[in-house]
């Protein structure tokens, strides 16, 4: 991985002495995975040379975040003080300039360009920045910014310097310089990170920060198309037309290979089981690349369709396909960002005299929606249609979704296996055809696709209480198992049951104060995930108490351990997730992430190595998931740690048959972690007197 380290950077640059762009901005930005820069004006020529450098970081898949002042006139600054609206002046005021983008020359045009794919590709996000007083707007003119490396490297510079093509090119500017690996400068690097963040954050005194207007942001993406229609459409350029090809720097695994050559004999259908992090996304843009090739010597277009449950899973999408040679259109939010976009590629492709390629990225929810399926119902061209994550389309209103028209079809998942839902495992797997291959934990770790792992399961016994209510329970849920058959109110409070009786397990309070034993002894580590019981604990009166795993658990990690540990949950926005898990990357500024449900899929962590489980989950998908976020391979990583926080019932001889045949589940998540860690013996030891207890030695 790319390192700041690896080259020379000086603690100032001047005009008189260097080419600040040259020699600064452009070898650092090589080394990048995020740009956050703040400064003068948001002017068209300043774009054109703010885009310089950024190239390895948009082909790296790297962020940027710029806030910048807008370039208001005399005439946009009496209008506000006469009380017009000054959102719409500012607005307008941007749009202004990107207008005079066109007269720009043709270079810096095409840099522009630049800037306008990484928004639709959702790696550049841009604020506005206003001082607003009792006067009127003031211009927010401060300076800074940082680059950061894959490693947590940070380079941060303070100065005159403006993102405007006089300053770079024909002003007098100077910038001062600050490594946060120099002793000296940390502190000062460390300090303008926090102040940009403030920024960001909209947490900035005297300050207002305020999101891109979006239709700036729409002629930026235009300014992207327009610029983008000059690639060749050769298999190695870089456009929404282009065809996939694999990276020279990739080399396949012979697992990878086999089943690329097992779906393309299936005449393009089928079904990759794949365990987490064993590169499911490569293989498949890699059948991709092989079915390309064929269809582009036979003269035929291609449109491909990937489905994918998440936006961050969109935006990981986005950046593997543009490492294939292709920048796909995202579609994701209001119809408005990408219909336009999707409507015209796929009604050029009949205009071409040779056979060209579309890629589009799809989210679930707006796969479903009426306007985007009246489109895929309205391609006349080959389509291959490939979903990650497969399982999810197994719903019944997501089978009715699934275009019956697509020649070729790709699905993949860990666990395509719908858990308890065979009718919709049945439908996958009649609409994708088999599963082609099965690259289960054991493989991948033997060979070396995974990191090994530990496991340590952790036995907790529930409190008087919790023993009372799980009883009581377990009770009513024996008097409904006869009557399961009698009619579906009586199925639904089984289920209600079972699952108020599993969150007695899942919440039991005896798991917080065991995490605090086994965080205190892994107190100076990084890369560390809690995985936390959903909802709250519940209560007798159908309820919860109010009180959630997760703060009890930040409470530890963060206020009494003193470990920088921060929560990702649904309460975060996309953009603040984006930032935390920039943070946990660094493996300081966040050490500890505390999550419900978020990191179970479609979250990329190659870094995290060590996971509590304090949730006790029976769906076979859930809990593989979860172990496999641990389990990809990073830099310095040798192995990983599962430390299952498992609760033990209380045994009641009277409940004893109908309590085995429920905490039968929760023993097999515990084996079935066991089998495949290198400690096996002693973690299968540590769970013998249990299934004992039960008469569970057959799992």
């Amino acid at each position: 991985m790319k390192d700041l380290r690896s080259i020379s950077i000086a603690d100032r640059y001047r005009s008189d002495a260097d080419d600040v762009a040259e020699d600064f901005y452009d070898p650092c930005l090589e080394m990048a995975v995020r740009y956050d820069r703040a400064v003068g004006y948001f002017t068209s020529g300043s774009l054109a040379v703010a885009a310089r450098g950024v190239e390895a970081l948009e082909q790296s898949g790297g962020r940027i975040r710029l806030v910048a002042s807008p370039h208001l006139t005399t005439e946009d600054v009496e209008s506000i003080k006469k009380g017009y609206e000054y959102r719409e002046i500012v607005s307008r005021a941007i749009v202004r300039e990107l207008e005079e983008a066109s007269g720009l020359p043709q270079s810096d045009l095409a840099r522009v360009g630049r800037l306008g794919r990484l928004i639709a590709n959702s790696q550049l996000d841009i604020k506005i920045a206003l001082m607003r007083s009792s006067r009127g707007i003031g211009i927010y003119h401060e300076k800074i910014g940082t680059i950061t490396d894959g490693h947590g490297n940070l380079v941060a510079f303070t100065g005159s310097l403006n993102e405007t093509a006089a300053a770079f090119l024909d002003n007098f500017e100077s910038i001062q310089v600050f490594s946060s690996w120099k002793p000296e400068d940390s502190k000062r690097a460390a300090g303008i990170q926090r102040d940009f963040d403030a920024l960001w954050s909209g947490e900035t005194s005297r300050l207002e920060v305020i999101d891109f207007p979006e239709a700036a942001r729409r002629k930026l993406i235009e300014l992207g198309r327009a610029t983008g229609g000059e690639n060749t459409g050769s298999p190695t350029s870089n456009s929404a037309t282009g065809w996939l090809t694999l990276p020279t720097d990739i080399e396949l695994r012979d697992y990878q290979k086999q089943a690329i050559e097992a779906w393309l004999s299936a005449e393009g259908r089928g079904i990759f089981q794949m365990a987490t992090g064993t590169g499911k996304t490569i293989t498949g843009l890699a059948a991709g690349d092989q079915l390309g090739r064929q269809l582009r010597a036979a003269g035929s277009p291609l449109v491909t369709v990937i489905v994918v449950p998440l936006l961050g899973l969109a935006d990981q999408w986005t950046a593997q396909l543009r490492s294939f040679g292709v920048t796909p259109i995202q579609c994701r939010d209001a119809w408005q960002s990408w219909e336009p976009d999707v409507v015209d590629a796929i009604a050029a492709l009949g205009s071409f005299s040779n056979a060209r390629h579309v890629a589009i990225v799809v989210t679930n929810s707006t796969f479903a929606t009426d306007r985007f399926q009246r489109i895929l119902e309205g391609i006349e061209w080959p389509i291959l249609f490939m979903a990650d994550e497969v399982h999810n389309l197994g719903s019944l209103k997501m089978q009715g979704c699934l275009p019956g028209h697509s020649t070729f079809r790709l699905g993949l998942s860990a666990t395509p296996v719908r858990h308890l839902d065979t009718e919709g495992t049945g439908a996958l797997l009649d609409f994708f055809g088999h599963i082609l291959i099965e690259l289960g934990i054991k493989e991948a770790i033997e060979m070396e696709a995974l990191t090994p792992y530990r496991y340590f399961p952790i036995l907790v016994p529930l409190n008087s209480e919790e023993s009372e209510f799980y009883a009581d329970l377990t009770k009513e849920i024996g008097k409904l198992f006869a009557r399961a058959s009698s009619g579906a109110d009586v199925e639904d409070r089984l289920g209600q049951l079972q699952q108020k009786r599993a969150n007695v397990l899942g919440h039991a309070e005896g798991k917080i104060a065991a995490l605090r034993t086994e965080l205190a002894q892994r107190q100076d580590d990084a890369y560390q995930l809690i995985y936390c019981a959903a909802g709250g604990r519940p209560s007798r009166d159908g309820g919860t108490s109010g009180v959630r795993q997760i703060d009890d658990a930040m409470v530890v990690s963060g206020s009494e351990l003193g470990i920088p540990t921060h929560p990702y949950t649904a309460a975060e926005s996309p953009a603040i997730r984006r930032d935390i898990l920039r943070d946990f990357s660094t493996g300081r500024d966040i050490r500890v992430l505390a999550s419900m449900r978020c990191l179970d899929e479609g979250v990329d962590l190659p870094d995290a190595r060590i996971a509590y489980m304090l949730a006790s989950s029976s769906n076979p998908r859930q809990f593989i998931q979860r172990r496999g976020r641990v389990l990809r391979r990073a830099e310095g990583k040798k192995r990983a740690e599962i430390i299952d926080f498992v609760a033990v019932p209380p045994g009641d001889a009277d409940l004893y048959e109908i309590e085995r045949k429920l905490f039968r589940r929760e023993l097999e998540r515990c084996v079935e972690f066991a089998r495949y860690a290198e400690n096996q013996g002693f973690a299968l030891a540590q769970l013998r007197e249990l299934r004992e207890c039960y008469d569970l030695m057959d799992l």
